[in-house]
């Protein structure tokens, strides 16, 4: 496997020490963000995150893609793994996260996470511009998408979609710093009626991994 090239991890003072674990999803706080989407948020759900950062950095097989902007083709500003359905994921305690996921939202979401999306971003130079996952059922139905956090913080920002202002009863841009451990799920309408973004930044930051886990037909 090529070795990933990154920035040194600044580990977390409330994870040295810790064991990997999972902590109970009772703690979650929901945020209502208006057109029926929301957002749930739980610091810190996996104790010992850093642990797991490192095995995903040296185990997962990463890879960049380039992807057509206007009128060139430019590369992606981060590295990529996907597991579908039925695909081991490379880690037990991403599969034991899954599994509480599915057991936390199954009256609400009606369905079970099947798929995993894994995004690395190596600095503040990587990225993720406004978007939703709008390319499958997301586009028309109310669904989720729950982000599990390890690694350096970064900001992941919320907005009306098309830019707007929050007349229609939307609010503002949200933003919601997401490291270590930390869980957010994106759901109801929040895939169709909001975008949301990982902005570059200026300041030094480590490197980070979300872990994306979405119901079938979601992207």
């Amino acid at each position: 496997m090529t070795a990933i090239a990154i920035a040194a991890l600044q580990g977390s003072l409330l994870d040295v020490g810790d064991e990997l674990a999972l902590g109970s999803l009772t703690g979650v706080r929901r945020t209502t963000l208006g057109a029926g989407a929301w957002v749930d948020l739980l610091p810190g759900w996996l104790s010992g995150s850093d642990e797991l950062f490192e095995h995903l950095v040296a185990h997962v097989p990463w890879h960049g893609e380039r992807r057509q902007m206007y009128e060139r083709v430019v590369d992606v500003p981060r590295l990529l793994s996907y597991y579908g359905e039925g695909d081991p994921l490379p880690h037990e305690t991403l599969t034991r996260a899954r599994a509480a996921l599915d057991a936390h939202y199954a009256d609400e979401l009606g369905e079970r996470f099947v798929t995993a999306g894994l995004c690395l971003y190596r600095d503040g130079r990587d990225s993720v511009a406004w978007h939703g996952d709008r390319f499958g059922r997301g586009a028309t139905h109310d669904t989720m998408v729950a982000i599990l956090s390890v690694g350096s913080a970064r900001t992941l920002a919320l907005r009306p979609a098309g830019g707007g202002g929050g007349g229609d009863g939307r609010g503002g841009t949200q933003r919601f710093p997401l490291g270590h451990g930390d869980l957010v799920v994106m759901g109801g309408s929040c895939q169709r009626t909001w975008d949301h973004a990982i902005p570059k930044t200026a300041k030094a930051v480590g490197p980070r991994i979300s872990i994306q886990f979405r119901p079938l037909g979601v992207n």
